[in-house]
């Protein structure tokens, strides 16, 4: 789906995200000090649920959604929202994830005021955040807790997600540590 403005606003977000003064991007680090969680464990899953390459470089995405296991990535909130509000009308809110932190509007739509409130970065990040507090809170360990944030059942998918997401903080860990962007 890459488009003219889809790539404008990916260049935006690059320059945004890696010429930051601080690692990971002042956005995030508010949102994790806000759940008094670590800034690179909610980095490291939005870039595992959101990411998308742009230049050689993986960033999260806001306006992404995943319908029904499919994912889809638009260039405006206001696309992004039509597309998720016609998906609603389709398909179980239980088969759509919305956001930077892909949260599930079955299960967690009631921590947000509307469907496409889950679309406001600040907000999507603020709950991604407030979960993965919840989840370190039952675990006491944070990859267990993305575990959890990706599938609470557990099993085999959590499994994989675990260890997906532990590659994806470690490569954070040492390029922060570095002051390289990831």
């Amino acid at each position: 789906m890459a488009t003219p403005q889809l790539s404008a606003i990916a260049l935006l977000l690059t320059m945004l995200a890696v010429q930051a003064d601080e690692l990971p991007p002042p956005a995030y680090q508010l949102a994790a000090h806000d759940a008094d969680i670590p800034s690179t464990v909610l980095f490291a899953i939005v870039l595992q649920e959101s990411g998308i390459r742009v230049r050689g470089r993986l960033l999260p995405w806001p306006w992404t959604l995943n319908i029904a296991g499919t994912p889809y990535r638009f260039a405006t909130h206001q696309a992004a929202c039509h597309a998720l509000l016609q998906a609603l009308t389709r398909h179980d809110a239980k088969r759509v994830d919305v956001g930077l932190g892909q949260t599930n509007l079955g299960y967690l739509g009631q921590r947000f005021s509307s469907p496409c409130d889950a679309l406001d970065p600040y907000r999507n990040l603020a709950v991604t955040a407030a979960l993965l507090q919840e989840h370190h809170a039952a675990t006491g360990d944070w990859v267990l807790a993305a575990g959890r944030y990706h599938r609470p059942a557990g099993g085999t998918p959590a499994a994989r997600y675990r260890a997906g997401f532990s590659r994806q903080l470690e490569r954070l860990q040492v390029s922060f540590k570095q002051g390289t962007p990831p």
